[in-house]
């Protein structure tokens, strides 16, 4: 290895044990080691001030391109991914002005009256909402508020929520792989390799759909039990808020409902359109920011611009190792592990993605990975796509095995301690693990079936 490939990767390990560590907060990690690759691996060990301007990727907002694609499948250059950096921040938006409008409460507790508050039902039910949700909305954002009505239902109708919290947050991640704005690891690789959401529907959807019947069979075996609940009593079932009760303001919510089916229609039909996440993103916020003029400063304030620095500086140390060949190196690697074997390949990906993912955050590792299965393709003759679907399962998923292998993992564990219910590695775990085993074997076997 040369030396800027040595400076590059050593930064690149430093970010990881770094965010791991979890000792300081993870945007200035990712911004800190992105200044050192523009200066240390750019400017001084590769002496080229052009390959630091193109990490920033500035010149992408100038490209008609970045805003309506003049042609399928066109991919994103090396750097920052401003798409998805974008339209994540307009979903954020879109999200906090839901919340503000009293969507997600207003529909758990819908939901909870239509199966007449029965725990069994309820576990159900809501684990199919998490996941439906999820397809659309981040699913931190799904978690935080599930858990938190789960919590208050299981108070009154006195029963654990910790089983209904961890199967809640395990098919928030399912549901997120399903379709390219489902989960940030989806939006930078469809981003990056110029995916529609239909292109994710109808691989990694129709494998996280087909995984639905099997995760919500293999949870209710496994928790039917606990949910056992002494009887509720018709005066219990009254202290429960009215769904319309959860409604703040009739109009805002109307708005709300509105905003988020066009982002809902939009996403559907990009293909078709021509318009990009970066468009969509954009005219989501300013849609919602405009609705609710009187908030925005509110709404602004929610909104979770940490994340964002997290990801500009993430995408800036990740095209360091792009750009001295270090990504390529990884491709060698793994093209000589499988022996150019198919098969073998797509194993070591999606379980490679799956581990990673179970131990550290699953963003940075499929920004890692997307130049790393685009190599693999073009040396190793095997279909972009195929690589691409086993690479989203196994970071989506593969996410749920541990409590901090997914920021919807941390959030569910937390909302439930602040209520007194504690939920440690071992519980945790023992019915995580083996449910994540079960969607990547199955899709792993379906990626066989299907595509090779």
């Amino acid at each position: 290895m040369s030396l800027t490939q040595i400076l590059a990767l050593v930064i690149f390990i430093a970010m990881f044990v770094l965010i791991v560590m979890d000792k300081i907060e993870r945007q200035w990690v990712t911004l800190g080691c992105a200044l050192l690759t523009i200066v240390v691996v750019f400017l001084i060990a590769m002496k080229s001030p052009e390959t630091a301007l193109e990490s920033l990727n500035l010149k992408a907002f100038l490209s008609k391109s970045f805003w309506i694609a003049s042609e399928a499948g066109e991919e994103a250059s090396m750097g920052i991914n401003w798409a998805t950096i974008i339209f994540i921040a307009g979903m954020m938006i879109m999200v906090e002005g839901m919340a503000e409008a009293g969507f997600f409460r207003w529909l758990c507790m819908t939901i909870a009256r239509i199966v007449n508050y029965k725990p069994v039902p309820l576990l159900v039910s809501f684990m199919i909402m998490s996941f439906g949700l999820a397809m659309f909305i981040d699913s931190i954002t799904v978690i935080l508020f599930l858990a938190a009505v789960t919590v208050e239902l299981a108070k009154l109708l006195k029963f654990d929520p910790i089983p209904m919290i961890l199967s809640e947050v395990f098919c928030a991640n399912l549901g997120g792989s399903a379709t390219m704005c489902g989960d940030p690891p989806n939006i930078i690789i469809g981003t990056a390799l110029g995916y529609t959401f239909f292109d994710f529907l109808g691989h990694t959807g129709v494998i996280a759909f087909c995984c639905l019947f099997l995760i919500v069979g293999y949870f209710y075996l496994v928790y039917r039990k606990e949910l056992v609940t002494e009887s509720v009593s018709e005066e219990d079932i009254k202290m429960l808020p009215e769904p319309k009760a959860c409604i703040k303001d009739k109009k805002e919510f109307t708005i709300a409902t509105i905003i988020f089916f066009t982002a809902v229609i939009l996403l559907v039909s990009h293909a078709a359109t021509g318009l990009t996440v970066a468009f969509i993103g954009t005219f989501i916020a300013c849609f919602t920011l405009i609705a609710f003029h009187k908030k925005i400063g509110f709404i602004i304030k929610r909104v979770d611009f940490k994340t964002l620095l997290f990801f500009i500086g993430l995408f800036v140390v990740v095209s360091g190792l792009e750009a001295t060949g270090v990504l390529g190196l990884m491709a060698e690697m793994i093209g000589k592990m499988s022996g150019g074997n198919t098969y073998v390949m797509v194993a070591i990906i999606i379980w490679l993605s799956a581990v990673a993912s179970a131990v550290v955050d699953n963003i940075p590792f499929s920004a890692t990975m997307v130049p790393v299965i685009k190599a693999l393709a073009a040396t190793q003759g095997v279909d972009l796509s195929t690589l691409a679907w086993a690479l989203a399962i196994g970071t989506d998923v593969g996410g749920s095995a541990t409590p901090i292998g997914a920021s919807a993992n941390v959030v569910g564990i937390s909302v439930a301690g602040k209520n007194g219910y504690s939920i440690g590695w071992g519980p945790y775990c023992r019915t995580a693990i083996p449910a994540t085993m079960i969607v990547i074997t199955v899709a792993m076997i379906t990626i066989f079936v299907r595509y090779l």
